[in-house]
C-alpha cells in the first residue's frame, strides 16, 4: 500500500478496525469484519473501485462473498495465492499444474479447509464466479525483517541456542521472495493489463542443506538435524518439505516482470536477522 500512497493514488484499507489505522491518515479507512458479508456490504455500500487487493482471503465464502458484493463495482481483483495451490513432487511448477477454472467449489469455511486447499477453493471461486478481471499471484515463502511469521527467525534462533530442527530431506530445493519484491510484484499485477493465475519468486532455488550452512556460517554454530519424526512441534522446520518444491516465473518474465536473484539478498538478510536475533 505504500507503493500505492508514493504513486499518488486514493488508497481505501477495510480492516477490523483493531489497530486503527496503520498510515496513520493517509489513507482511507474502512472497518468492517469480512466474516460478516452483511457487515462488509454495508462498508463498500454505494462505493466502486478501480483496483482491490485481498491479501487475507483463505476460504471459498470469503471469495464468494467478494464476488457477491464487489461484481459490477470493481475494474480488478488481485488475489495474494500461494505455492500451495501445488502439489509438492520435486518438479518445477507452472501455472498450468494448477486450473482454478475447472477446479470443483465446495464453499465452507476455514475450518474446513487446509491452508493449501482453502487457497485453491478461493482461486476457484474467483475465477469462476467473478465478473471483474482477477489476477491471483501465487507467491512462495516471504522472507524480510518484517515477516511476522518468523519462520526464518526460528532457523537462526534454534541454530544459535543449538537446539535441535527436525529436517528430513537437505537436498529439497525450496524458493524464496524477498517481502519488498512482493510488494514491488503486486504493484505490478494491479497496474499491467493481465488476468489470471501468475508464479512470482527470486530467481533461483536453494537446497535445505546449502539454507542451514548460510545460517551456520552466520552464526558461526553448528545445526543440530535431526529426522522430524517424534519431534514438538516447535521444533521441526517450518521448511520441512519432503521434496524439492518452487515454481517457475517464465509466465510473468515473458510479460515484463524482471525477478531478483535469490543468492544476491538471502544471505546478508540471514546476517541481518542474526544481528537482531543476538541483541
Amino acid at each position: 500500500m505504500e507503493r500505492l500512497l508514493e504513486q499518488g493514488h486514493h488508497v481505501t484499507i477495510l480492516t477490523r478496525g483493531q489497530s486503527g489505522n496503520p498510515f496513520k491518515g493517509k489513507a482511507e479507512h474502512l472497518t468492517a469484519d469480512r466474516k460478516n458479508p452483511d457487515e462488509l456490504a454495508q462498508a463498500v455500500k454505494g462505493r466502486t473501485f478501480e483496483l482491490v487487493y485481498d491479501n487475507i482471503c483463505y476460504t471459498p465464502n470469503d471469495a464468494y462473498d467478494i464476488c457477491k458484493i464487489f461484481n459490477g463495482n470493481i475494474g480488478k481483483l488481485v488475489f495474494t495465492s500461494s505455492l500451495a495451490v501445488y502439489n509438492a513432487d520435486g518438479k518445477a511448477k507452472i501455472e498450468e499444474d494448477f486450473d482454478p477454472y475447472t477446479y470443483p467449489i465446495q464453499l465452507d469455511g476455514r475450518d474446513a479447509f487446509t491452508y493449501s486447499e482453502g487457497k485453491r477453493q478461493a482461486e476457484a471461486v474467483f475465477f469462476q464466479q467473478a465478473q471483474f478481471p482477477v489476477a491471483a499471484v501465487r507467491f512462495p515463502i516471504v522472507l524480510g525483517i518484517h515477516d511476522y511469521t518468523r519462520r526464518l527467525h526460528f532457523h537462526i534462533e534454534h541454530i544459535l541456542k543449538e537446539h535441535p530442527i527436525g529436517l528430513d530431506n537437505l537436498q529439497a530445493k525450496i524458493s524464496f521472495i524477498d517481502e519488498k519484491e512482493a510488494a514491488v510484484f503486486l504493484d505490478w499485477a494491479g497496474h499491467q493489463n493481465l488476468s489470471g493465475p501468475y508464479n512470482a519468486e527470486a530467481n533461483g532455488q536453494i537446497t535445505l542443506g546449502d539454507f542451514i550452512s548460510l545460517i551456520e556460517d552466520a552464526t558461526g554454530k553448528k545445526a543440530h538435524i535431526v529426522p522430524s519424526d517424534g519431534l514438538p512441534a516447535d521444533s521441526i522446520s517450518p521448511y520441512n518439505f519432503s521434496s524439492s518444491f518452487y515454481m517457475s516465473t517464465s509466465k510473468a518474465s515473458s510479460r515484463g516482470f524482471s525477478f531478483s536473484t535469490l543468492q544476491n539478498w538471502l544471505e546478508p538478510l540471514i546476517h541481518d536477522l542474526r544481528n537482531s536475533s543476538i541483541h
